[in-house]
């Protein structure tokens, strides 16, 4: 088996073509952030906290042991201090838009646009002042029993895997107000896919206004109806009752205007900007700059396979076009969506996210972008393998890749890894076996806590 210093050369190497040395030293220069040539500098810094998320986030003090180097845990946490958050963030983007580039292919491609798809998750940080003040907990949980919760939201291509962002905010923070800090990182011929939480019209006008294309499901508390030439209502108002219908319930009216029809289930209509009020999170001179409609495409279908908690699904796009982009087309395209799930499975599981180890925001956020340059590296040789051995990235298995890539001597020609096999009618239920603790679990602060143990010691 290789020796792990032997794997820090294999990072390097692999990181070079996307993160060459120099690029992270005129990263630094640019945000302003200077540094004596020491053993820890920036570059040096770097590498080992990829060494150290690659392997499952181990503790700083097994860094020696891994580097089979004198690296010293405090001196490591204050380089890791030391490193700019904002350097690390534009590394991220750009070591991304360099793996992008070496992963592009006709193949990546969805009725010629770029698919990328966006979700949002959490994690769990150290229980610190600082960080509740930045991230809160859950409401359930009392001052003192809880843990900070940073919500994240990441945007992954939907083809290769590869993560182009990934954020933090608080913990009771919606994702569509936050969801535009991605806009930027798409463009012309790029379609965004993501789940009902980002379904409204603003979110598809900011869209149109960058010329992106999106996909959503629709939210559920929008109202679809395709009758044709159907009425809709373009104020939110409640409908009067009359003396002659009192007490009859009528069925609510949609407030999109219908079109034309292009099919069974799957319509034009058009979508009107609210006339009572505003999201919070966007300002006056944004929401004038919205237009007044939008022409959206609405599609109903049906999903054939048993066992699936949801049967039914309504889809809400900016693509209008039924021959260029077929309802069957888009069926499938959704489907596709439920492989952020997996991503985030293999950032949270796999690579061990769910818990962070910093105690500070700023460190959280360091630790997110880092663990987003080893999720790329490790997609990236996974994009590799599945050329070379015939099969998509997503058949090629993650854990697999990142086995090898602690175990890999430098300049090793890529092995076959693992592929997992399509199961396509698998559906399992919602439901846990293995019990993993039955501890009590904490109701009260543990200081208070303590106190109740000297005193029953005293008592007794």
């Amino acid at each position: 088996m290789a020796s792990v210093s032997s794997t820090l050369q294999r990072i390097k190497q692999d990181l070079g073509p996307f993160l060459p040395d120099e690029s992270i030293k005129s990263a630094c220069r640019a945000a302003g952030h200077r540094w004596r040539e020491r053993e820890l500098g920036p570059v040096r810094t770097l590498h080992l906290f990829v060494l150290q998320v690659l392997s499952f986030n181990t503790a700083m003090t097994h860094l020696h042991h891994l580097s089979r180097t004198a690296v010293k845990a405090p001196a490591y946490c204050q380089a890791r201090m030391r490193f700019p958050l904002a350097v690390l963030e534009k590394l991220v983007e750009e070591s991304s838009r360099a793996m992008h580039k070496a992963c592009a292919s006709a193949d990546g491609l969805w009725c010629g646009l770029r698919p990328y798809l966006v979700d949002g998750s959490s994690t769990i940080a150290p229980d610190t002042p600082q960080s509740q003040k930045a991230f809160g907990q859950p409401k359930g949980c009392k001052d003192g029993c809880g843990f900070p919760v940073p919500k994240i939201l990441g945007l992954f291509d939907a083809v290769s895997g590869l993560i182009t962002r990934l954020l933090a905010f608080p913990l009771y923070t919606h994702e569509q107000s936050k969801v535009w800090m991605l806009h930027r990182s798409l463009g012309m011929g790029d379609l965004l896919v993501g789940d009902r939480g980002f379904c409204s019209f603003v979110h598809f006008a900011m869209l149109f206004s960058r010329g992106i294309q999106g996909l959503f499901r629709i939210h559920q508390k929008q109202i679809v109806d395709f009758r044709p030439h159907r009425k809709h209502r373009l104020k939110y108002t409640r409908a009067k009752k009359s003396q002659k219908n009192k007490g009859k319930k009528k069925a609510p009216l949609p407030r999109s205007r219908f079109v034309r029809r292009l099919g069974k289930r799957d319509q034009v209509v058009e979508w009107f900007k609210s006339t009572v009020s505003r999201p919070k999170w966007i300002t006056d001179p944004q929401w004038d700059a919205l237009p007044a409609s939008l022409l959206v495409r609405e599609l109903r279908f049906v999903l054939a396979n048993k066992g699936q908690r949801t049967r039914t699904i309504t889809i809400a796009t900016t693509l209008l076009d039924p021959l260029l982009y077929p309802r069957e087309k888009i069926a499938e395209l959704y489907g596709v969506r439920w492989q952020v799930e997996t991503h985030l499975a293999e950032l949270k599981t796999t690579l061990k996210m769910r818990k962070l180890k910093s105690k500070t925001p700023d460190g959280v956020k360091k630790e997110l972008a880092v663990y987003a340059l080893v999720y790329n590296l490790v997609h990236q040789v996974m994009v590799k393998a599945a050329a070379r051995q015939g099969v998509g990235p997503d058949r090629i298995s993650f854990i697999d890749t990142v086995r090898w890539l602690l175990c890999a001597e430098t300049g090793q020609q890529l092995a076959d890894l693992v592929v997992n096999p399509r199961r396509l009618d698998r559906h399992e239920p919602r439901v846990v076996k293995d019990i993993m603790d039955t501890y009590t679990k904490m109701s009260r602060p543990r200081s208070q806590l303590r106190k109740e143990l000297k005193t029953q010691a005293v008592e007794a």
